[in-house]
């Protein structure tokens, strides 16, 4: 196919670069932007060559941007989990109201298409088999975890995890799932007000080279990637064995790709990750093993508002992207314990 005008929006970040890259590879057309927040690029940071400084939050500067524009791939959020309560104006201020901005912009240019990145932390909690089939279940209680008892249990018997799919009900346990819920909620309206389309990559836990360091926000592998390279043991929380789909950052932008290429009507969403779950006691080993050290502590350490285990169904993206992930994690894994790392301002958000 010929190439796509694209809008895309938090280019100068972790994921958004990876993505800039692979549409101009792909012979696409990219207006890259990026706001270059100081919490994720440091502090005074200019955007990179062939990345324009833009406000999504801003109407003006995306009417000025949008004008022949065929599809926006929207990047651009503050991202973590939420350390504390006050984080949450960032995230619906960024997150929410400049998605809500986007898209009026995007209506009054005549821009039909939306790539939008998601997270499977819209599911919260994940599945699990149950004596009569699959089921949901509720937050474990305090008691229990204190005691060291960290599997979901029914009737004295833990329970095993079951592949999400994409219709299951959103149930967000932080501050930073709720606005990506806002985020899909607003372009499921927007898609039925204009008749547009929209495709939600909900990425599960993306890692690569590049990755944000030394900060609470960022993802668990780069957080053991970080403590290695200081020297430090990763410290695994609970007992090691929550299961979780760690996808490389290179797959996550082929998965852009593919979605700018295909048209699916209406608000469609799609699990993104590798399809080969781990443990974050695997990860932990692993990244200490190919980096030589020191091996991972496991603490017993419960972190509030951590799930179980959340692991992908990746049936939809293969049947209508025909997108598979190429990097398996045992290899991603093992290439990632010497890969770059990206500075941010010491305990910010990330965007």
């Amino acid at each position: 196919m010929g190439g796509v005008r694209v809008l895309l929006t938090g280019a100068a970040g972790f994921i958004g670069s990876h993505i800039h890259a692979a549409l101009r590879a792909a012979g696409h057309d990219v207006i890259a932007v990026d706001l270059m927040l100081p919490a994720a690029h440091g502090p005074g940071a200019e955007p990179p060559v062939g990345v324009e400084r833009v406000d999504v939050r801003e109407a003006a500067g995306l009417d000025r941007l949008l004008s022949g524009v065929e599809v926006v791939c929207h990047q651009a959020a503050v991202v973590g989990a939420g350390v504390n309560a006050q984080d949450a104006p960032a995230y619906a201020g960024h997150n929410d109201y400049g998605t809500a901005v986007l898209l009026a912009a995007m209506e009054r240019a005549g821009c039909a298409r939306l790539v939008l990145a998601s997270s499977m932390v819209v599911y919260g909690e994940g599945l699990y088999r149950g004596p009569a089939g699959v089921i949901e279940v509720a937050a474990r209680g305090r008691a229990d975890l204190a005691a060291g008892l960290f599997e979901h249990r029914h009737r004295g018997v833990d329970l095993e995890w079951a592949p999400v799919p994409e219709e299951t009900a959103s149930r967000p346990r932080s501050l930073y799932a709720a606005s990506k819920v806002a985020q899909e909620n607003y372009a499921t309206a927007w898609a039925a007000a204009t008749g547009g389309a929209v495709t939600a990559l909900r990425y599960h836990n993306v890692y690569g080279p590049g990755m944000p360091r030394d900060t609470p926000y960022s993802g668990v592998a780069a957080i053991f990637r970080s403590a290695l390279a200081a020297g430090r043991a990763p410290q695994v929380f609970e007992d090691g064995r929550q299961a979780r789909d760690f996808v490389h950052v290179s797959d996550i932008a082929a998965a852009n790709v593919a979605a700018i290429e295909t048209t699916l009507p209406g608000f469609v969403a799609l699990n993104i990750c590798s399809g080969q779950p781990t443990t974050i006691g695997e990860v932990a080993r692993t990244l200490a093993a190919a980096h030589g050290g020191p091996e991972p502590v496991v603490t017993g350490a419960v972190r509030p508002g951590d799930v179980r285990h959340i692991v992908a169904d990746p049936t939809r993206a293969r049947e209508l992207l025909g997108f598979t992930a190429q990097v398996s994690p045992a290899r991603g894994l093992v290439e990632f314990a010497s890969a770059p790392l990206r500075p941010t301002a010491a305990g910010a958000t990330i965007g």
